[in-house]
């Protein structure tokens, strides 16, 4: 139409090409045809989250049902199953999430070589920063209808908290910043680290990081929290004695109170497991006697 278009009408070139004139002024458009995907999902008590929630608890499926199930399978109308208990949501668009972020099955990306799974359930510190465990925690932000993210480092030794952040997501770069924040503080050369198979923790730049850094990386079995019940009993001291008994109105009270939790916790807070004193009297009673020690045997 376009080569004889002065020569005669519109009307008249869609007659000899036998086409309704409504065609003859479809023009082509750039990128994918349809209304742009959504960024946010409903959930069922009305409020809306971004779509990186969705995945991030996808991804939470995944570290545990989808490993542990007998068949090795979790695809996406499984995750569907699962995410219809918090969200609206509906198999195409969890197919859609799963697809771009890399989590349909036979689609996944694995961590290049093998991880080092734990050994024994219950952990021997004998002094401070010998064996460290983290892992992240969903805290519900009432005020705000959404969850943030919260993940700590704590000493074995001392059950003492040595640093933490509280984010609307944790990516891996965070956990990077996290580790080189404490490294900068403390010395993590020698260290044994303990976490369970989230995707944070089994990623190439955090496994490459703390083999670097020369600190040795250890995984709790699929399924199995009581093999990093360290971190998971300092969880449950802090559902109980803050979260349940809190409604936050925003994030930045919500990490007030956190921080605060975590002061009384680590300096006030009497700690059974360890003789009925706090984190830090441990702490500062077990660097006491590793200072002697190490004198001791210097001379």
């Amino acid at each position: 139409m376009t080569q004889y278009q002065q020569s005669t009408t519109r009307k008249e070139l869609c007659k000899w090409l036998g086409l309704p004139r409504s065609v003859s002024y479809y023009k082509a458009r750039n990128g994918k045809p349809g209304a742009k995907a959504s960024q946010v999902t409903m959930k069922l008590n009305g409020s809306l989250v971004p779509n990186e929630d969705v995945v991030i608890h996808i991804r939470k499926l995944i570290d545990t049902e989808f490993n542990a199930a007998s068949a090795g399978r979790f695809g996406y109308e499984y995750a569907t199953h699962e995410l219809k208990k918090e969200y609206l949501i509906n198999k195409k668009k969890v197919y859609r999430l799963m697809l771009a972020n890399s989590l349909l099955l036979n689609k996944m990306i694995r961590p290049s070589g093998n991880r080092e799974f734990v050994q024994f359930r219950r952990i021997e510190a004998n002094k401070p920063l010998e064996y460290l465990c983290w892992d992240i925690k969903y805290v519900w932000v009432h005020g705000e209808r959404r969850n943030y993210y919260l993940l700590c480092i704590l000493d074995v030794c001392t059950r003492k908290i040595i640093d933490w952040i509280f984010q609307s997501s944790i990516r891996q770069l965070d956990l990077i910043n996290l580790l080189r924040r404490v490294n900068h503080s403390y010395q993590l050369q020698g260290v044994i680290l303990r976490n369970d198979n989230g995707s944070q923790f089994i990623s190439h730049k955090v496994r490459n990081f703390l083999k670097n850094s020369e600190v040795k990386q250890e995984f709790t079995h699929v399924a199995t929290p009581e093999e990093n019940s360290y971190i998971e009993a300092f969880h449950s001291i802090l559902e109980s004695e803050v979260i349940e008994r809190s409604e936050f109105a925003s994030y930045y009270e919500t990490k007030e109170t956190i921080q605060r939790f975590i002061t009384h916790y680590n300096q006030s807070r009497l700690h059974r497991s360890i003789g009925f004193i706090t984190p830090q009297q441990k702490w500062e009673k077990a660097m006491v006697c590793d200072k002697t020690i190490h004198e001791e045997v210097s001379n």
